[in-house]
């Protein structure tokens, strides 16, 4: 008997295996498990909103929170402006939410800043409605946090805090509050981002760690809650993306459950710290510690006696982790050491000569008073040309029209401005106290340390500029 046989191409072409694989799209297997279901909005919304308040304030003018040239704005307050017998005042609109039944509130810092007077309108699922005066029991500007008080017993209904840390990207949010006046409105989206540090709404930087949404906010939403599908509060509404339509930013509610006890007892939370400060890492900065990316924190000043003193911390260090995490940016490390304890002992990996160490710190708490960077703008000859900038000698003069403590470094006295001092950040007045590890002394030395640099080369300057020491780097032409 003859067999056929067939070309063992096309006995593949046959077989119902490779008609599956062949296709140019995957169909979603049977047994993957139940497709996701929108969530019932409504029954949300009559569970949660009876906890959120509105909350208006009178306070001195410069609660105002408009600054031009800035893309990320507070929601609010909001509200017309009038005119005291002896000074302005404004008046604002913000939210917040009952979390204890007496009339304890969550709302955002800059919503209560410099308030005289304080108003919380609570709306009952009766629909009664008192108005109740507050006081302010605790804040956190650096955080945007506040926690205030109505001053009778509000029989409120509360809401109940969740869990941010478990929150996803993706994951159906509901936001509410009292946008343009507009009490108990609610929208919903998702969560579109989390961990976003590296911005600064209204211009005010501070410790961030922004929960990213697409729920519709607007002004008057600021210290409204940010809800889970559970009904739980999993962050507090603070500020929009001026250029964005649909992009809001809301703070974890497991930072403010940290601070709360100190709120509460103290009327501020005393967040912890290392004692240094610290610049992030460009590639250039990078490539001259040896490091092949920009991860991590650069320690440009450690601060005298402080607990990175302690610790033998030195200046050009560059942090890789903290306590265990990693520092993907510089901006992750200020806001893990202020919320990590005082007292607590955590290790840090250092990269230091090209190699890892690890040193542990005792962290203590933030002390009043810390200086901050300011600009040095003040007017022996030396020009590298190749930089595009003039350094001098420290003399008598330059010393005490920038009061240093020391005649140590080169002063910058001219940049060019399309130079590539000017573009790596430079300014006149600029002390320049070290290049690749090496002191400074004047500019005759200075000019010798620079010149051997060949092409491609990358110089690392240790630069003073006001009361702080921060690391610049220029790559040779």
């Amino acid at each position: 008997m003859l067999k056929l046989v067939l070309p063992l191409a096309a006995a593949l072409l046959a077989s119902p295996a490779f008609a599956q694989s062949s296709k140019l799209f995957m169909e979603r297997p049977s047994g993957a498990g139940p497709l996701a279901q929108i969530p019932n909005f409504a029954a949300l919304a009559k569970q949660v909103t009876p906890a959120v308040v509105s909350i208006s304030v009178e306070a001195r003018t410069k609660m105002s929170r408009g600054r031009g040239g800035q893309d990320f704005h507070w929601f609010g307050p909001e509200g017309p402006g009038s005119r005291g017998p002896d000074r302005d005042f404004a008046k604002g609109l913000g939210s917040g939410f009952v979390i204890r039944p007496e009339g304890l509130i969550l709302t955002n810092n800059h919503v209560v800043e410099d308030a005289e007077r304080i108003e919380v309108t609570i709306e009952y699922a009766n629909g009664s409605e008192r108005k109740l005066s507050a006081k302010v029991l605790g804040t956190a500007p650096e955080y945007d946090v506040a926690l205030i008080q109505t001053e009778e017993d509000a029989k409120a209904p509360v809401a109940y805090l969740g869990d941010s840390d478990a929150v996803e990207i993706g994951d159906w949010v509901m936001a509410v509050g009292n946008p343009f006046g507009l009490s108990h409105s609610v929208s919903t989206g998702i969560i579109s981002a989390k961990e976003r540090r590296d911005i600064a709404p209204s211009g005010r930087s501070g410790l961030y760690d922004f929960l990213q949404t697409d729920a519709s906010i607007n002004p008057g939403n600021s210290g409204g809650p940010l809800i889970n599908m559970k009904g739980e509060v999993i962050g507090i509404n603070s500020a929009i993306n001026a250029q964005g339509a649909g992009i809001g930013f809301a703070i974890p509610i497991n930072m403010v459950k940290a601070m709360l006890p100190d709120l509460k007892n103290k009327g501020r939370y005393t967040r912890s710290w290392i004692g240094i400060r610290i610049q992030g890492l460009t590639p250039e900065l990078a490539q001259s510690y040896g490091l092949s990316g920009t991860s991590g924190a650069l320690v440009s000043e450690v601060v005298p006696q402080g607990p990175a003193a302690n610790a033998g911390l030195k200046e050009g260090d560059v942090i890789l982790s903290f306590d265990g995490k990693e520092l993907r940016r510089s901006t992750d490390l200020p806001l893990f050491a202020s919320m990590a304890g005082i007292g607590k002992e955590v290790p840090l990996k250092l990269w230091r000569d090209r190699k890892e160490q690890t040193v542990k710190v005792k962290l203590s708490e933030f002390p009043d008073g810390i200086a901050k960077l300011d600009d040095g703008s003040p007017a022996g000859e030396a020009t590298p040309a190749q930089l595009g900038m003039t350094v001098g000698d420290i003399t008598p003069q330059v010393q005490k029209e920038l009061e240093l403590d020391s005649d140590r470094g080169v002063v910058i006295r001219d940049v060019q401005a399309a130079g590539l001092a000017a573009r790596a950040g430079l300014r006149p007045g600029d002390v320049v106290l070290s290049l690749n590890g090496q002191e400074v002394r004047n500019s005759k030395g200075f000019l010798a340390a620079v010149k051997p640099i060949k092409s491609g080369g990358v110089m690392r300057l240790q630069v003073q500029r006001g009361d702080a020491k921060v690391y610049v780097a220029l790559k040779q032409p």
